[in-house]
């Protein structure tokens, strides 16, 4: 993990920018950031605690002004490639030891390129389009049809599900679940319901609508799947709306496994996709149109993806095809359709999960999120986040002499409403973490948190 107050450069305060300044800086670090947008210097001034640098990111009179000398870490995160790529030789002249920087049209990753990023001096490539697109076709080609997370080297998993009326958890308060499903352990790490997220006590209700994380082992899975009403779904008929970098890609990694439609608004760009993607069926039309929707098939489809560049558009048209599915006549009961939805703003994540969307992507987040393991590394052995929830849930080892070993979890106070420890493993086995735990120094420690409780989580454990 990196050292506490390290000194961090971010060239570029758009989108992943701004993301990675607001979390880096909660947690302590040092962070300059050079940005040649005034309007972006004015809206960061009086939100975030960093040093901003108004300039241009090419200019050595900015890097000279934001010591680039004295920097841990570059993150060139411009939208510019060329920029972001230039920036890393220029932080290896200035003696930066790591370089992380956005590059989307470069192939440096490819076996056979001209170049690679160790050639041009950057130890990580984020390409946030293939990152995003990946992360949908691995949550598609999971074993469930809802959110399955793998923690700790797979031996722990994380379930997100939605409690319809019928579930046997709906209307149950907490303390009182571990007496449904007493055959073995697991734990509901977090709540979303409406616009708020809940990291949940044992007085708190689960109620009809909310969408909820439960950790357990991988082992218990399918009986914790069983007891939550969460049907198993092998059927991948996929609809994906946006024939963009993200759409388009993802059509690409699935059409070999699964039957994929994809409806694309621009009729050139539709009649260029229809070359490109030979096993996938492209549609011109739009995809927020009812009658468009049906006629691609919506109501015989398993999975509805929507990847425009627009955030009502992707929302709405989740909401209205969810709508036409569960009122379509003789529906059959038992189908188990999904929709991912595709967000540009970090706000409208939890905002679309309590819309009915099953899963909630922000490519902004799942990019940052990969730098941000890249800086953490070492001590947080693993961190994830929680689709449509403003949570994270992280493995450490907790320290000697820190907080949390000083008494059983129910006695520490500073946990009460926004962590909750879920599992440890002491002596090599996984268990399910319960109010009269008591946290020994070496244990690992699976936690969970409202996302700017993290640095508290870390505190706690960590010392």
């Amino acid at each position: 993990m990196a050292n506490k107050n390290e000194n961090i450069l971010i060239l570029g305060l758009g989108g992943v920018g701004y993301y990675l300044a607001k979390r880096l800086a909660h947690e302590g670090h040092s962070i300059t950031i050079i940005e040649s947008d005034p309007e972006l210097i004015r809206l960061a001034d009086g939100e975030l605690d960093v040093r901003l640098i108004q300039g241009n990111a090419m200019s050595f009179s900015c890097w000279r002004e934001a010591n680039a000398e004295s920097m841990d870490y570059l993150i060139a995160v411009t939208d510019n490639d060329a920029v972001n790529i230039m920036a890393a030789q220029i932080a290896h002249k200035c003696g930066i030891h790591r370089k992380i920087a956005r590059v989307r049209t470069l192939e440096l990753w490819h076996r056979n390129a001209l170049m690679t990023a160790e050639d041009l001096n950057i130890d990580l490539v984020i390409r946030p389009e293939e990152v995003t697109a990946r992360e949908i076709v691995r949550l598609l080609k999971m074993q469930a049809g809802n959110v399955v997370i793998d923690i700790a080297d797979g031996e722990m998993q994380v379930v997100a599900t939605r409690i319809e009326e019928d579930s046997a958890l709906a209307n149950t308060e907490l303390k009182d679940v571990s007496k449904i499903g007493a055959e073995f352990d697991f734990r509901i790490v977090a709540i979303a319901r409406g616009i708020n997220t809940i990291i949940p006590g044992g007085d708190n209700k689960i109620l009809p609508g909310d969408h909820m994380f439960v950790l357990a082992h991988s082992k218990n899975l399918p009986r914790l799947m069983e007891l939550a009403d969460i049907s198993q779904h092998r059927r991948h008929r996929t609809l994906i709306i946006g024939g963009g970098m993200i759409g388009s890609r993802v059509a690409e990694l699935l059409q070999n496994t699964f039957p994929v439609r994809l409806i694309e608004m621009n009729e050139h760009r539709a009649e260029e996709l229809s070359h490109q993607l030979n096993k996938t069926e492209v549609l011109h039309g739009d995809g927020s149109d009812a009658d468009i929707l049906v006629k691609a098939g919506l109501l015989n489809m398993d999975v509805i993806i929507t990847t425009t560049g627009d955030n009502e558009t992707n929302i709405m048209t989740n909401v209205l095809a969810k709508h036409l599915i569960r009122n379509q006549p003789e529906r059959d009961k038992s189908r188990q359709d999904k929709t991912i939805s595709l967000v540009q703003r970090e706000e409208y994540l939890v905002l679309a999960a309590s819309m009915g969307s099953d899963v909630v992507l922000n490519k902004k987040v799942i990019a940052g999120n990969e730098i941000l393991k890249y800086i953490r590394r070492g001590q947080l052995l693993s961190v994830a986040n929680l689709y449509g929830f403003e949570a994270e849930v992280v493995e450490l080892v907790a320290e000697e002499g820190a907080p949390i070993t000083a008494k059983p979890l129910y006695q520490i106070a500073r946990m009460k409403g926004s962590i909750v420890i879920g599992g440890i493993c002491r002596d090599g086995k996984w268990q399910i973490a319960v109010g009269t735990t008591h946290v020994q120094a070496g244990d690992r420690i699976i936690g969970v948190c409202t996302s700017p409780r993290l640095p508290d989580l870390q505190r706690l454990i960590l010392g």
